[in-house]
């Protein structure tokens, strides 16, 4: 993962309110939420919603699915186990037996997000 990327995820995750939706996202795995759920479960304005909602879609942390009159919001899995990879890969001056066991991260790619390559 690039610096630049890593930073436009930052910067989308700055906002309470978005890092609320993505562990909500995270939690549901690869089922997702269509808008309307996610409005209901935070008691939050569709328009409100919306805009949060576009700037996730717009940083790749969420992937969107048109499914007949709704969308439906997916948590970018891969793109938070690279994320996660990003930040760890000095851990431990590049000694990775001394470091925190990381399996249990990656094995989250195993239920998969509909339409997201991992990398």
């Amino acid at each position: 993962m690039e610096k630049a990327v890593a930073t436009v995820v930052f910067e989308s995750l700055a906002s309470g309110v978005r890092l609320d939706i993505f562990r909500m996202l995270v939690k549901k795995g690869p089922e997702g939420m269509v808008a309307g759920d996610i409005a209901k479960a935070l008691a939050m304005p569709a328009t409100t919603l919306s805009f949060h909602l576009k700037a996730l879609t717009h940083s790749r942390l969420l992937t969107v699915e048109q499914q007949g009159r709704f969308q439906r919001y997916r948590a970018n899995l891969a793109l938070m186990v690279e994320l996660i990879a990003y930040l760890t890969e000095e851990c431990c001056s590049g000694q990775a037996e001394e470091c925190v066991d990381m399996a249990g991260v990656t094995a989250c790619l195993s239920c998969g997000t509909p339409g997201v390559e991992t990398a």
